[in-house]
């Protein structure tokens, strides 16, 4: 659904085939796992804010004690799950997005595709973000207990790891309901908003630069980020108070109810700025780094003009 880009890149790869596809894969990798691990300190302070929103009076606030009482560590607590966790779940949700939106477009035929794209990015996006979720879930686990239990935040991720055996999915139904609406405003309005803006712009895109078009997915992705944090931040809050608060006798649907008895619909709002400028960040940095590197393996950038689209 898009054409290739101008690039200095001579190499060809096929649409469409298993190399496509793991290039995908592995541009996924490379767009969410560093970029979640250098927001790092933003999703410390998010995390202690959203279980305790009286650890600190802001986020300015909290990044000065955390730094004060911890040092730069204490910023960075929980890293490496992030890192790890992170780049599976970018993997297989940029790879797999890719692979679902051709699907079931071929499924519906070429008319229809057109028609219900918007439909086929939602469907392709939560299919892709289902999977992704279960490679992600217990390293997810093991960075909220990190970040958010006094008791732990000093220990490793192999110690915190064994101390959770038994209890690291146990917040898979909240981070589904948290990454799926997330990832399929993020890769819907992500794609919805480029072709708005390659119809606004009188260059087609086929004529523009490789610079010029990873500049409209930067912003694109950042547009979209906002979005995104909006539309699944409440879940975020349930996530990380689940992994931090939930008693071993408890279902998953005990500790929801007896969690929101506590804090609240607005509770459930606890920390949005950080998460807006958070995931607004991380967001357009990774669509950058995500089309930059198809570019750069001679791949086209995401997105392209409704009537690009509609001749493909």
């Amino acid at each position: 659904m898009s054409t290739l880009p101008k690039t200095g890149n001579t190499k060809k790869v096929e649409l469409y085939t298993p190399e496509y596809y793991a290039l995908c894969t592995l541009g996924g990798l490379l767009a969410c796992g560093p970029t979640h691990s250098l927001v790092c300190p933003l999703d410390v302070v998010k995390c202690r804010l959203q279980v305790d929103r009286s650890l600190y009076k802001g986020n300015f606030d909290g990044f000065k004690k955390i730094f004060t009482q911890e040092g730069l560590k204490g910023l960075y607590t929980g890293v490496k799950p992030t890192a790890i966790g992170y780049s599976f779940q970018g993997a297989t949700k940029y790879g797999g997005y890719e692979f679902f939106k051709h699907s079931y477009a071929k499924l519906v035929g070429e008319d229809l595709a057109f028609k219900y794209r918007t439909s086929l990015y939602l469907a392709a996006s939560a299919s892709a973000e289902f999977l992704a979720d279960i490679l992600l879930c217990p390293f997810e686990a093991v960075k909220v207990k990190q970040q958010t239990t006094l008791t732990t935040h000093h220990k490793s991720m192999g110690a915190v790891w064994k101390e959770m055996s038994g209890s690291l999915y146990r917040g898979i139904a909240p981070l589904w309901t948290r990454q799926i609406p997330y990832t399929m405003c993020k890769f819907t309005s992500f794609e919805r908003i480029v072709e708005a803006i390659y119809d606004k712009i009188p260059t087609p895109k086929s004529e523009m630069s490789s610079l010029q078009q990873t500049g409209v997915s930067f912003v694109g992705g950042y547009l979209a980020g906002i979005l995104c944090a909006i539309v699944s931040h409440p879940a975020d809050v349930m996530v990380s108070k689940i992994n931090a608060e939930k008693l071993p006798n408890e279902t998953t649907g005990q500790a929801l109810g007896r969690i929101y008895g506590k804090i609240g619909f607005v509770g459930l709002w606890n920390g949005l700025f950080m998460r807006i400028f958070m995931i607004g960040t991380l967001t357009s940095l990774q669509w950058l780094i995500y089309d930059s590197f198809k570019v750069y393996v001679g791949l086209p950038t995401t997105g392209g003009s409704s009537e690009e689209q509609k001749e493909e």
